[in-house]
């Protein structure tokens, strides 16, 4: 056994992130990148850090070869540790048989061992593709106090927008007395953020169950949590008011980017008592050529702009030459946009090419049909073509 630690990590980044489309047709959603220089799971994980825990297992399944190098030895945030640190989590042969990971608790359940290693008071289960700020010690701490067998993090949202989540109905003291998946008539606005603490002990009995039930899907929300309410086990919830965003959709995506150059209406990049940790290319300072006209973006290392650029974000080693316009956009790592090309409200992948006079996406038109256009990586959108809005396309026009 290593050393007993209060809390372990589990964060969940197996998911294949299928509303994404393209974006997600060769890597797993929490290795998308977001922000200009970061992925959306350095989210989770500088919260870990930032939070005092340091021993975090990362479930990966769909597409990890990209997730997988990403996170490497843990060691931009600062978990390349001999005792903890991070590990990396893959479903893989047992004695007894094997199996993907089959839901969100079977996961949990697959590496129960691992779990058992450090011999946790607590787990805190975490998904690995929601962008956010949030110190976990203090959920902890209400946890503790209250003496729940689970916490469940949640936010409020919007009465319109309530049924796209998992509602949690309380009572005046917080503690939960239903759970509704995505309800088409919420009784409350308080959405699950799928940040849960447990009870180590009590959820592992609970793994057990759920895996012995032919009847169950696995899952936390429509299995294990509504188990252990049924069980009259005491779950609470707890309440977080900062930003928080699913970037699971196109649209969620380009908002929560677009947030970021909002001074006061996104997650706050710049934070020194809380840093997004991140791995970063080895690349020159940005450059911005005499014909450059760059507004209210971010421009990361290895740009080089020479181009009109306004309200967007430019990954690392973005090229955007002499007459080309960039508007209203994110143009992930390598992308290159060449003269005379027309960029709006569009996402472009990584190494994929804008040629001369090509346009990509267009302004907004008041109608149903207008939508966020999206290149995916190494794709070539040729000379004079054009990708209408709400297009996508992963091959070469």
């Amino acid at each position: 056994m290593d050393m007993k630690k209060e809390c372990v990590a589990m964060l969940l980044a197996g998911g294949q992130g299928s509303r994404l489309h393209v974006l997600t047709a060769n890597v797993a959603k929490p290795a998308v990148p977001f922000g200009g220089k970061y992925r959306i799971i350095d989210f989770p994980l500088s919260n870990c850090v930032n939070s005092g825990i340091d021993t975090v297992g990362v479930l990966t399944q769909y597409q990890p070869h990209e997730l997988n190098a990403y996170i490497g030895s843990g060691q931009p945030w600062d978990l390349d540790r001999l005792d903890g640190g991070v590990q990396l989590l893959p479903p893989y042969l047992k004695s007894e048989g094997s199996s993907w990971y089959k839901g969100t608790a079977n996961a949990i359940y697959q590496n129960i061992g691992f779990v058992d290693n450090y011999d946790p008071e607590f787990v805190i289960i975490l998904s690995g593709d929601h962008i956010y700020k949030m110190d976990y010690s203090l959920m902890l701490r209400s946890h503790r106090e209250t003496q729940s067998a689970a916490t469940i993090a949640v936010i409020d949202v919007p009465e319109n927008e309530a049924s796209r989540f998992g509602i949690m109905n309380i009572r005046e003291d917080d503690t939960v007395y239903e759970f509704e998946e995505k309800p088409k008539a919420p009784k409350s606005t308080l959405a699950s953020m799928g940040v849960y603490v447990f009870t180590w002990k009590i959820l592992r009995d609970y793994l057990i169950k759920d895996e012995g039930d032919p009847k169950s899907q696995n899952d936390f929300g429509s299995d294990v949590i509504p188990k252990m309410l049924a069980d009259g086990q005491k779950l609470t919830v707890y309440r977080h008011s900062g930003y928080w965003k699913d970037v699971g959709t196109i649209t969620s995506l380009w908002d929560a980017n677009m947030d970021t150059l909002a001074p006061l209406g996104g997650v706050n990049l710049y934070d020194p008592a809380w840093r997004i940790y991140s791995r970063n290319p080895t690349a020159p300072p940005h450059f911005t050529g005499e014909n450059a006209a760059i507004s209210h973006s971010l421009i990361t290392e290895g740009c080089c702009i020479d181009g009109e650029v306004s309200n967007s974000v430019l990954f690392s080693n973005v090229t955007v030459d002499e007459t080309a316009v960039v508007q209203y956009s994110i143009l992930m790592p390598g992308v290159v946009v060449e003269r005379g090309a027309v960029v709006k409200y569009a996402i472009v992948a990584e190494n994929a090419r804008v040629c001369a006079g090509a346009r990509v996406g267009q302004d907004p038109d008041g109608t149903d049909d207008w939508g966020v256009a999206v290149v995916a990586s190494g794709v070539r959108v040729g000379p004079g073509k054009t990708l209408a809005a709400a297009q996508m396309t992963d091959v070469d026009l």
